[in-house]
């Protein structure tokens, strides 16, 4: 089965039409998966870092670990 007409691989590729889909796209496709990445961790440690400042507000002033240690 053939979609780019060709019988064989037998010949010069430079001399052929796109041999797979979306080629030419590979450097774009590139750079927007490095933006998502770096996107990605940044979102990561924003939301990390906002969860952290919550619990250590929480616990500020230390009296359930100190509620914990009496107990036992």
């Amino acid at each position: 089965m053939s979609t780019n007409g060709m019988s064989d691989w037998a010949v010069d590729l430079a001399d052929t039409a796109a041999v797979y889909p979306l080629q030419g796209w590979e450097v774009p496709m590139f750079i927007i998966g490095l933006i998502f990445w770096i996107w990605w961790h940044w979102a990561q440690l924003r939301q990390e870092a906002t969860e952290i400042q919550h619990e250590t507000e929480a616990d500020a002033s230390g009296d359930a670990a100190r509620d914990a240690i009496d107990r036992y």
